[in-house]
């Protein structure tokens, strides 16, 4: 509220940064001055002079060292306004506050540096009339604004009071202000000029200053005072209660940190430190894993730098989860792949009706890997309206071939760091979804479905299919690079099997690298097959009903498919499906039968 410094003349900027000085001597602002009806106009930039108060300006502009020396030679009073416009070097009568304050020289210094400052009194308000178009400095008449204190009303004494306490609330609150300040504010005995010299002390905008000035109502004047104060020690209070809590925050972190040092001093003496424990158990596991020595050199080199990091710091758990991501991820581990073809035929045949092209391409490569022992894995893409079966085939493909199934869906995504990942640099960050799955799968050969890859989004963090222009080429994805691994990984060995219902939404590029395999709709025939095989006895079951519970004859369901069903896959007819069932569900649960 009140700047620190109440006698000081130190450090005063041009013509209105200042620093307000208590009036000892006329606290009870009787004033015997005679006014000259044209004075001289001091314009002041940042603040605003009010009657009985002292303030130290430098004077520093032509016209204001004039008009200074002019009222210095006669009666030493002169009109003191303030400028709307601070940016202004030449204020204008119409870029000055409509009401203003007579102000009496008490001292003019001249300062070391050259500069000259002047030490004025607030003597009365006054309205500046016409000006006399003096170009060189500012002159008005002026007309006097007699101000009556109203001393003996109980209601603006109790306001006076109210100030008062919240003048010394604000002070103790305040670290800024020097406890003497509430010894200078119990001396003023004038209410008047206490509402006067507390407006003038407060850090308020010149706007809010000037209103408080042209307030011609003493108690009106009080009450803007007192407003402003409230809100002051409101945020005083505020301002208090979060340095307390902050200091409280900052004394529990030291006083955890000192009992960490403690337990830690206690588990060296017993033998014992958890995070050399962690680290070396860290090592233990590295030893036993089978990685390229890249990768072994790579982890060396973080884990000695993790044993250098205090356990305290952020740095040691980034640190250590990225040590646990390269142990945890399969570098050279492979599931034994099951080379009985005509097995593999049989479950594929077991799990899907039709389908012939892919089926013969997973066997195909079976063979191809049977003989040579080692071979990149193809990159297909199955392209076909929805139901026909698509994703299921891949988990299919994984159960014939022996492998983990992974499925990723790209519906949507529109990051390319959640194919990437983020760098360790960023809080938070985490490796790739790739990455994340492998490591799930605990081995580097697992069949990999990426699910619906014709809705990959694209925006301003990047473009996701970019990203799979190497994660699907056999010549490159053998050093695919995740931004948060830093390591070049070999995903040459998984089995990628990318699933779209149109190829118009995939770019060109991205195209070419897969094999396109298309999956047509089933016709009336395939459809009656697969519910017969697969559709019913999958319901049935679901259902808690019995195998011969529903009999669908062929008719039946073609009279179905045909009727019910307008799709090329066979979703639509398994809900139908589901209903048969449901009602006969509910007709066995009645107990009336069907």
């Amino acid at each position: 509220m009140f700047n620190k410094d109440f006698f000081s003349v130190d450090d005063m900027q041009e013509e209105g940064d200042f620093i307000p000085v208590f009036s000892l001597g006329d606290d009870e602002m009787q004033f015997d001055d005679q006014y000259k009806e044209v004075m001289p106009i001091l314009a002041l930039k940042n603040t605003v002079l009010f009657p009985g108060v002292v303030i130290p300006i430098t004077v520093g502009r032509d016209k204001s060292i004039r008009a200074l020396q002019k009222a210095e030679k006669s009666d030493k009073l002169l009109g003191v306004l303030t400028q709307i416009d601070i940016e202004s070097e030449d204020p204008t009568p119409e870029s000055l506050y409509p009401v203003g304050t007579v102000a009496r020289i008490m001292k003019v210094l001249k300062m070391p540096d050259g500069s000259t400052t002047a030490i004025l009194q607030g003597r009365k308000r006054f309205i500046p009339g016409v000006f006399t178009g003096n170009e060189k400095m500012l002159e008005a008449s002026v007309n006097i604004i007699e101000d009556e204190v109203p001393h003996k009303n109980m209601e603006f004494n109790a306001i006076v009071s109210s100030i008062k306490d919240y003048a010394k609330k604000i002070i103790e609150l305040s670290p800024n202000i020097p406890s003497d300040a509430n010894l200078m504010l119990q001396n003023i005995k004038n209410n008047g000029f206490l509402v006067n010299f507390i407006a003038s002390n407060m850090t308020l905008e010149i706007t809010k200053k000037q209103e408080i000035l042209a307030t011609d109502d003493y108690m009106q004047k009080a009450h803007l005072v007192m407003e402003a104060m409230n809100k002051e020690l409101q945020m005083l209070q505020l301002k208090n209660q979060i340095e307390s809590k902050v200091r409280g925050d900052l004394e529990k972190q030291q006083k955890e940190y000192f009992l960490n040092q403690q337990l830690k001093t206690i588990q060296e003496e017993l033998g014992g430190n958890p995070q050399e424990e962690e680290l070396n158990n860290l090592h233990l596991r590295a030893e036993n894993k089978k990685w390229p020595k890249v990768v072994k050199e790579a982890f060396d080199r973080e884990l000695t730098k993790a044993k250098r990091i205090n356990p305290q710091m952020a740095e040691y758990s980034v640190t250590l989860n990225y040590l646990e991501l390269m142990l945890d991820l399969p570098w050279d581990e492979v599931s034994k792949d099951n080379f009985n073809l005509k097995k593999v035929k049989n479950v594929l045949d077991r799990d899907h009706f039709g389908l012939d092209d892919v089926k013969n391409r997973i066997i195909e490569h079976l063979a191809v890997l049977k003989l040579k022992g080692d071979m990149k894995a193809p990159i297909l893409c199955l392209v076909g309206p929805p139901g026909v079966g698509k994703t299921s085939l891949g988990k299919s493909i994984a159960t014939a071939l022996g492998r983990q199934f992974i499925r990723m869906s790209l519906g949507g995504l529109h990051d390319e760091s959640e194919i990437r990942g983020h760098r360790r640099t960023y809080i938070g960050a985490m490796p790739g979804r790739i990455l994340q799955s492998i490591k799930k799968a605990k081995t580097s050969n697992p069949v990999f479905i990426l699910d619906e890859i014709d809705k990959l989004g694209k925006d301003f963090r990047g473009d996701p299919s970019s990203a799979f222009l190497e994660v699907l080429d056999p010549e490159q994805n053998t050093t695919f690079h995740d931004n948060y691994l830093d390591i070049d990984y070999d995903l040459s060995k998984v089995l990628f099997i990318a699933t779209a219902n149109s190829l118009s939404s995939i770019q060109p590029a991205l195209l070419d690298r897969m094999e396109i395999i298309d999956i047509s709709g089933y016709s009336i025939e395939e459809k009656s097959e697969i519910a017969k095989r697969h559709l019913i006895p999958k319901q049935l079951k679901e259902h808690g009903l019995g195998k011969d519970a529903v009999v669908l004859s062929k008719p039946l369901l073609e009279f179905i498919i045909q009727k019910y069903t307008r799709e090329s896959g066979v979703r639509s007819l398994e809900r139908n499906i589901a209903g048969i069932m449901r009602y006969v569900a509910k007709k066995s649960g009645d107990g009336r039968g069907i």
